[in-house]
């Protein structure tokens, strides 16, 4: 009663998501330890697990993937913007659905997601309109392989500890195969078209970019020409540059209304509303200087400043904190320019505003300097390419590193963590991953979540919670045969997997998964094969899958758009993986 209790205080903060899942399952982890349902010894048990140790390692051979070029050439070459828009969803879709099945499912989309606004900015179409059908063709590739999403590489890990041997790399592939080819049909001929109106009538990349769309600040110099003028004196000035001076910061505070009639002093800082070019030659011509623009080159500093866009992804390190708070300005140079949450942008001072995953964020600063910032804040640029320099000699060297590794775990002659780390050192080694970026390749928040939550969920087995779980749902649908009892716990699974984590999702599902087939004394296989499946399908909400809330910005998506295709996309799931799991894993 007392792991059930945890598990649903778990539960219900990860579904009110005030706290990183990382924090909630940690101190969970700890509550545990301390009122003894956790053995001490098994406290950090979870951190040295084989499905906590391959998740880490898949990160950083997607990051030399990535920084090798090899996806970038593959995207490439098959991408082309003329297409008409069912051709570019289908292919690009397919794309990503294989890369997902190669590398983890948020670097894939990572990496197609910039070429997929660069299409939708060409082809003058709202990107509302292909990256949610990109989104979900990534996470429907992850199906298809061991190393394709979290949920796979657990379940592998949870089948030898039950059952004395894992899932190997294809064993996923006939169900995981069938559900991406038939999620990948839907979405190219319907899926797209169920997207609502509103959001395909918006261009939030665009909106972003345009006059009214962003603010900046702008600080009054003891030499600008502007100290000791009222602000209305400004009006022509403002006029020939299309800029509208909203008001004035003093001593840190924003003064009442727009201060029209206030003399402006050395020291005050102006806030301004326009285009970028628009914004500089104004500042130019009245000698103010962007805050902090000095301090590294700039406006006022003789430097050359840059804009750029970023996304901020699900565990960033700017994510519930202000540019304020991390002191981006001061520490870095970089002023926040804008912020646009689902396609709306913020007019008040933003570098105030607490950023959620999904924001995209418009930056300024010495262009040198900004690719550094928006790697060290955990962003994701919105640009025609990523931070790194591409390494396209080194190309094939990482695909051959990686294949060898995969192909020396496929035939047993290396355990499979094992084959990952020698292949992510040998990527180290030819400095394909920098050995400064090792650690940042790795998704730390969720190696927490994992490592904090696997001691939990055996805590549940071994008290017989799982197995009471089973019982009930056996005793309640014993009479309708293991089939229905087999699609009630996908459904279940998937619902789960919606409004929490993934990774959460399978640890909880799994070992009810093995009681229920025990139960019914049937194999377990085709069960643990419905929660992999299951825990990896969440297209309901913005929540349920990291991919899903990368997107939600740059897309200008709301919560409630995502089920409007999701939901049929869950049907169709659950409608071809039941028979496919009866044939290839029978009962």
């Amino acid at each position: 009663m007392i792991l059930f209790a945890l598990f649903g205080a778990i539960f219900a903060l990860l579904v009110w998501g005030r706290w990183r899942y990382d924090l909630v399952a940690f101190g969970a982890l700890v509550v545990a330890l301390i009122i003894g349902i956790v053995p001490k010894e098994d406290a950090f048990s979870g951190f040295g697990h084989p499905a906590t140790v391959i998740i880490a390692l898949v990160l950083i051979i997607s990051r030399a993937l990535y920084n090798s070029g090899a996806i970038d050439l593959i995207s490439r070459y098959v991408i082309d913007t003329s297409r008409s828009l069912m051709a570019h969803i289908g292919i690009m879709s397919g794309v990503a659905a294989v890369l997902s099945a190669i590398m983890n499912n948020v670097a894939a989309l990572a990496l197609l997601m910039p070429v997929d606004l660069q299409a939708a900015a060409k082809s003058g179409r709202s990107p509302a309109l292909t990256l949610m059908p990109l989104s979900f063709a990534s996470i429907l590739g992850g199906l298809i392989t061991l190393i394709g999403t979290p949920p796979n590489i657990i379940i592998a890990a949870f089948r030898e500890k039950s059952l004395g041997e894992p899932f190997s790399m294809f064993d996923f592939a006939p169900v995981g195969l069938i559900c991406a080819v038939a999620g990948v049909v839907f979405i190219t001929l319907f899926g797209w078209r169920l997207i609502p109106q509103a959001r395909t009538r918006q261009n939030s990349a665009k909106e972003l970019f345009e006059l009214e769309g962003y603010v900046a600040e702008a600080k009054a110099a003891k030499s600008s020409s502007v100290v000791g003028k009222r602000v209305c004196d400004l009006d022509e000035l403002s006029e020939e540059h299309d800029v509208v001076v909203l008001g004035i910061v003093r001593r840190d505070e924003r003064l009442p209304g727009m201060a029209r009639r206030t003399a402006i002093r050395a020291g005050d800082y102006l806030v301004l509303q326009g285009g970028p070019e628009a914004i500089e030659k104004f500042v130019g011509e009245a000698g103010l200087e962007f805050a902090g623009a000095g301090k590294y080159g700039g406006v006022g500093g003789g430097g050359n400043l840059s804009l750029i866009e970023a996304v901020v992804p699900d565990g960033a390190r700017i994510e519930g904190r202000s540019a304020l708070s991390v002191r981006l300005l001061y520490r870095h140079g970089i002023s926040l320019l804008g912020i646009s949450r689902q396609g709306r942008p913020f007019r008040e001072r933003v570098r105030k505003i607490d950023i959620k995953a999904g924001d995209v964020l418009l930056l300024l600063g010495p262009a040198e300097r900004l690719p550094e910032v928006v790697n060290w804040l955990g962003c994701l640029p919105l640009a025609e390419r990523g931070l790194q320099v591409i390494q396209r000699q080194k190309a094939h060297l990482a695909v051959g590193i990686f294949a060898g590794a995969i192909a020396l775990a496929s035939f047993g002659v290396l355990y499979l963590p094992i084959a990952l780390a020698a292949a992510a050192g040998l990527l180290v080694l030819f400095n394909i991953v920098p050995l400064r970026d090792l650690y940042d390749s790795v998704e730390w928040p969720v190696i927490v979540l994992l490592g904090s939550l696997i001691p939990i969920g055996a805590a549940l087995e071994a008290s017989g919670g799982t197995a009471l779980i089973a019982q009930n749902i056996v005793a309640v649908t014993a009479a309708y045969g293991p089939a229905v009892v087999l699609t009630i716990l996908m459904i279940v699974t998937m619902t789960l997997s919606d409004v929490l984590n993934n990774t959460a999702t399978t640890v909880i599902a799994a070992p009810i998964a093995v009681d229920i087939a025990t139960k019914l004394q049937v194999s377990p296989d085709p069960f643990l094969m419905a929660v992999a499946v299951a825990a990896s399908c969440a297209f309901l909400t913005p929540i349920g899958h990291k991919n899903n809330t990368l997107i939600m910005g740059p897309g200008g998506y709301e919560f409630g758009d995502y089920w409007r295709m999701g939901l049929p996309l869950e049907i169709l799931v659950i409608a071809v993986a039941i028979p496919a799991i009866l044939v290839v894993w029978p009962l």
